[in-house]
């Protein structure tokens, strides 16, 4: 039996590997997690492949406890597991589910040529993707009332993750992570973010200091200055922490009230209405994927006069006129995370300061992917395609460049919080000292 790993990196309380081991615990043979380290993934760099491969690092000795080998391929994933699978003749292969075009288009071809079985299984929503709804989702709103009635059926509480009795019998090349590491053949000039730790016990950890020293001040989540957020997106984006384990956990405290509620619907509904929008719109980082009214609006407004424009070097740099922006582009280059407010604004002036809406896109999401350790995931395309093309949103006051995309701007930003504690805080922050470059 063989578990390929690609979204969900971690040992416990992960459905697909609590499947794949039921299954094979039915007939009685061994099971193993395969992991196919890809050379270049949709630009990731060194911090997120070194994120990665640390908490992977720990996932291995909690599967190798339990009886469980983690093989290692490096290549093609869709190429390597056709060669595992005629290696090994596994009787069945179990995988995650992924919206994203790559990853579908791996699995895709995996079941399509290997004479095995394949079984998908969503991991990272609560309530399965393709049973949360048939369809593509306009609204938070009608998305709720959805996941709010079928929560409960999927909220099994996650069984231990007991010894395997049935070793795994061929050989299994040794694990060196720090060569692994060596060995990266990926962008180094964004290095690893100082002192974020990785894993699935700092995402537990992570969670405990949430819920005890932060959950309580929620209700100020709009406010960049405060520390309130849960610091939790790094470790939900690689699956080293899972939405369901941490409405159990709160549900285990007997936590109630608005900070909970609030919190949750973020946790849960927002985060699979995003994997809702990818999963059902095949372009959802082109403008292609914008609603029809959004799409409209822009494209009139596409030739509106600019009062700024600038190059994607000097987006990277932080060098804009706005401090309050270059203060965000310097948060997520110094953290590899932004708080969700400010990603709202920083996506917004880049259509502004954009030519047209088709490079904002773009330019967006080349920026939160190349430095945010949760780049690359249905959360950040979504939010992304929220701010620039109204996704999940409705039209506005009709205003020059946005058309009636909602518009935000510093003043809007003075009512909610300390624009100028904010700007002093990441103005004064010392950025890594790497060359700019224009592409990857």
């Amino acid at each position: 039996m063989l578990y390929w790993m690609h979204r969900e990196f971690r040992a416990e309380s992960n459905w697909a590997l609590i499947y794949a081991r039921e299954q094979a615990l039915q007939r009685k043979v061994p099971v193993a997690v395969v992991f196919c380290l890809s050379p270049s993934f949709i630009g990731a760099t060194l911090r997120q492949y070194d994120f990665l491969l640390r908490g992977l690092e720990q996932s291995a000795r909690t599967l190798r406890a339990a009886g469980v080998p983690l093989i290692l391929r490096c290549g093609s994933p869709p190429d390597e597991m056709l060669r595992l699978c005629a290696e090994t003749r596994p009787a069945l292969v179990v995988t995650d589910f992924d919206p994203l075009r790559i990853k579908r288009q791996w699995v895709q071809r995996l079941a399509q040529q290997v004479r095995r079985p394949v079984h998908e299984v969503d991991s990272r929503n609560i309530v399965p993707a393709w049973i949360a709804s048939d369809r593509r989702e306009f609204m938070a709103r009608t998305f709720r009332v959805r996941i709010r009635r079928q929560l409960s059926t999927f909220l099994d509480p996650f069984p231990e993750l007991d010894p395997h009795p049935f070793a795994w019998e061929a050989p299994v090349p040794s694990l060196d992570f720090s060569q692994l590491r060596a060995s990266l053949k990926v962008d180094a000039r964004v290095p690893p973010v100082s002192g974020q730790v990785s894993g699935e016990l700092a995402g537990r950890e992570a969670l405990s200091r949430f819920i005890e020293q932060r959950l309580a001040n929620y209700h100020r989540r709009n406010d960049p200055n405060a520390d309130v957020c849960s610091g939790l997106s790094p470790y939900l984006h690689f699956g080293m922490i899972s939405s369901q384990s941490i409405m159990l956990e709160i549900r285990r405290r007997g936590l109630g009230g608005d900070n909970v509620d609030s919190f949750l619907d973020e946790l849960i509904v927002r985060r699979e209405l995003s994997d809702n929008f990818c999963f059902h719109t095949p372009g959802y980082d082109q403008i292609a994927g914008f609603p029809q009214w959004a799409q409209h609006t822009l494209e009139k407004h596409r030739r509106d006069k600019r009062a700024y424009l600038y190059t994607e070097e000097q987006f990277e740099g932080a060098q804009t006129h706005d401090p309050l922006w270059n203060g965000a582009q310097q948060q997520l280059i110094v953290t590899g995370t932004m708080h969700g407010y400010m990603r709202m604004y920083w996506a917004k002036k880049i259509l502004e300061w954009t030519e047209d809406p088709a490079e904002a896109l773009r330019i967006a999401i080349w920026l939160n992917d190349r430095y945010a350790l949760d780049g690359r995931d249905s959360n950040g395309y979504t939010g992304i395609a929220w701010s620039i093309g109204g996704v999940h949103d409705r039209g506005w006051a009709e205003r020059p460049i946005f058309g009636t995309v909602r518009f935000m701007n510093e003043a809007g930003a003075r009512r909610k919080f300390d624009v100028n504690r904010f700007i002093r805080t990441w103005s004064s922050a010392q950025l890594p000292i790497f060359p700019v470059q224009s592409s990857l």
